[in-house]
């Protein structure tokens, strides 16, 4: 799991609500479910979805406010995924960016932004180690 810096430690409590990570969570993920290119992947691998939002509010929750309320190992389930590329980890970055621009919160928006941009590079870094080991990982570019 990704830490934050000590030097945003102490904002994390007065960043954002709750509610407002709920927002932002329950918000992508809409988009993510109807979109033509990862609805379908996402759909397929999540039986859940009620339960999967839950634990992706609790993620989100201890990232930006230190909530420690996650515990678990995302990069498993990600790496075990058939056949993803980089252009997918970018428009899952770009679903992302269109969430936290309607965001009235601006601070939790950029700071969000910031752990999204850190999370997709770490996937699909794992992704690349893990599906072609004899390979030097690509990089996401610039998003």
């Amino acid at each position: 799991m990704l830490t934050p810096t000590q030097d945003d430690s102490v904002e994390r409590s007065e960043l954002c609500t709750e509610e407002e990570i709920s927002t932002l969570v329950y918000g992508f993920y809409d988009r993510v479910r109807a979109d033509a290119l990862l609805g379908s992947i996402f759909n397929q691998h999540i039986s859940d979805w009620d339960t999967h939002l839950k634990i992706m509010v609790r993620f989100w929750s201890s990232l930006l406010i230190g909530a420690g309320t996650y515990s678990g190992t995302p990069m498993p389930k990600h790496v075990a995924l058939p056949e993803l590329n980089a252009d997918m980890f970018k428009h899952w970055l770009a679903l992302f960016h269109e969430t936290t621009m309607q965001l009235p919160n601006r601070a939790l928006a950029d700071r969000a932004e910031e752990y999204a941009q850190r999370i997709a590079r770490s996937l699909w870094y794992g992704y690349q180690m893990n599906n072609q080991p004899n390979r030097i990982p690509s990089e996401l570019g610039n998003v």
